[in-house]
């Protein structure tokens, strides 16, 4: 790798937040501080962070957390945040078009030259497809994930895994509290071509990184939950 290596770091928000709570019992990560752990001492081009937009009609007290949470989003360093939608199919939530934004900007990134080296944040296997086209093209793409959250075949795939524990995020949270002590156990329903049923958690990662300007960003925010499948979102 080159010694001005550029690393881009893409989020899968919903991913992250609930593999937090089912492995810390807490998801109140201090985005810019995690970034630059995942980096070290590599040039950190930007963080990319995706998720689904409330409605601000159905869930409106669901919606006005999500402003305030994103609003601390904006303010880390280099970040940007991607946003998909959100429907009910009679009874569950189902998330549209965030795997396919994430996926776009990968590949995209990836033959524009944009970055040398993506992080990607997530246990996901359905990402397994478009890691291997990143890597056809030149480039490398490393995952973190917490291992019991990670897909066996995305895993397989990567150039480099983080994997994620407790440990990891000690000096990572924006308070001092310690575990909220309940786990998330059920996901949210991604829809046809998703994950078929309740979405697993996932997580990954482990690498030392240098003294920088800290960025703080405030807690997530669990919001209401849809009937029968629970749906908290960072």
């Amino acid at each position: 790798m080159p010694a001005d290596e550029r690393v881009a770091i893409f989020i899968d928000g919903s991913n992250l937040y609930h593999s937090l709570e089912e492995n810390c019992g807490r998801a109140d990560l201090d985005f810019g501080a995690f970034a630059r752990k995942l980096v070290g001492d590599r040039a950190l081009h930007r963080i990319y962070y995706y998720n689904i937009l409330q409605d601000v009609e159905k869930k409106g007290q669901a919606y006005q957390e999500q402003q305030k949470f994103l609003a601390s989003l904006y303010s880390v360093p280099y970040l940007e945040v991607r946003l998909g939608t959100s429907k009910f199919r009679g009874d569950v939530l189902v998330e549209k078009g965030v795997d396919i934004m994430l996926a776009t900007d990968l590949l995209q990134f990836a033959w524009q030259g944009v970055y040398d080296s993506a992080i990607l944040v997530t246990g996901d296997g359905d990402f397994t497809y478009a890691v291997q086209a990143v890597k056809n093209s030149g480039r490398y793409v490393e995952v973190a994930a917490f291992p019991a959250n990670l897909s066996w075949d995305l895993m397989q795939v990567a150039d480099n895994r983080h994997f994620l524990d407790r440990e990891f995020f000690g000096e990572l949270w924006v308070t001092n509290r310690g575990p909220s002590g309940g786990a998330a156990k059920r996901r949210r329903y991604r829809g046809k071509g998703g994950r078929g049923g309740e979405r697993p958690a996932q997580g990954g990662a482990q690498q030392q990184h240098p003294s920088q300007q800290q960025a703080q960003v405030q807690q997530p925010y669990a919001p209401p939950e849809p009937r029968h499948v629970p749906t908290p979102v960072m």
